[in-house]
């Protein structure tokens, strides 16, 4: 089942055009990579999606609704940003529980969730720390929780682990995969790196210049690039990184 649709979206600022008449829906469940150098428009497209920017033209559907000019918070969607967006002076706990106490109105209910969803990120020893108390990877997690517990149909992610170490991002990686099979939740997620899109994704979508280059399962676009860019942005860096990792350990890929 199709669960967003968007139509013929076109975003210009000062006369560019960012987003230039694109269409593509996101299946119920589904993990949908959105791939591109910086620029290429991707940022814009999930602000428009949530809501805080305004589409030029074009329509996005949720499950049949036009949502294009609907309040942010109306949208049934989360968001995880690059910067965690904790609140500093708030704890683990009070973090997560602080867009519960206004959706649920009772203390003791948004607790009683905001645990729950801590422990699903293997937090849990964590609730009474402050972030500048946690590693990025910490905070990251405790902000996956909070967009979580609020139950959203999609998440949209804005590269979450560009700021994490390769330890850290491989962890996570694992983690949000579960999440994913576990509550069978909708998630875009921001990338340039090719590497995270392709271990993650059920597909990939791949931008450049505010257009779609290719749209996909990982799989087909590796080994059927639709054009050069495709070919020189994903296939080639790919192969090249596997190289480079099979020269430095000395095995086999």
């Amino acid at each position: 089942m199709v669960n967003l649709e968007i139509k013929d979206l076109t975003k210009i600022y000062n006369n560019r055009i960012v987003l230039d008449n694109i269409s593509f829906e996101v299946m119920d469940g589904e993990f949908l990579s959105i791939l591109g150098p910086s620029g290429c428009g991707k940022t814009t497209l999930l602000k428009i999606l949530i809501g805080i920017e305004s589409a030029t033209s074009g329509k996005i559907l949720k499950k049949d609704e036009e949502i294009t000019k609907i309040d942010p918070s109306k949208r049934g969607m989360g968001i995880v940003f690059q910067n965690y967006a904790l609140f500093p002076n708030m704890t683990v706990l009070d973090n997560v529980m602080y867009a519960l106490n206004l959706k649920l109105k009772n203390k003791k209910a948004a607790e009683k969730e905001a645990l729950k969803m801590i422990k699903v990120v293997n937090m849990t020893e964590h609730i009474k720390k402050y972030p500048h108390e946690l590693s990025g990877g910490q905070q990251q997690r405790v902000a996956i929780a909070r967009t979580l517990a609020l139950n959203p149909d999609i998440i949209l992610f804005d590269e979450p682990m560009s700021a994490l170490d390769a330890d850290n991002r491989l962890g996570l990686r694992k983690e949000l995969k579960e999440i994913q099979k576990k509550f069978k939740t909708t998630m875009i997620y921001i990338t340039h790196d090719q590497e995270e899109a392709f271990s993650l994704s059920d597909r990939v979508m791949v931008m450049n210049n505010g257009k779609i280059e290719q749209i996909d399962v990982p799989n087909k676009i590796f080994n059927h690039p639709k054009n050069d860019y495709v070919r020189n942005f994903v296939t080639n860096h790919l192969i090249e990184k596997v190289s480079s990792i099979e020269k430095c350990t000395g095995i086999d890929l």
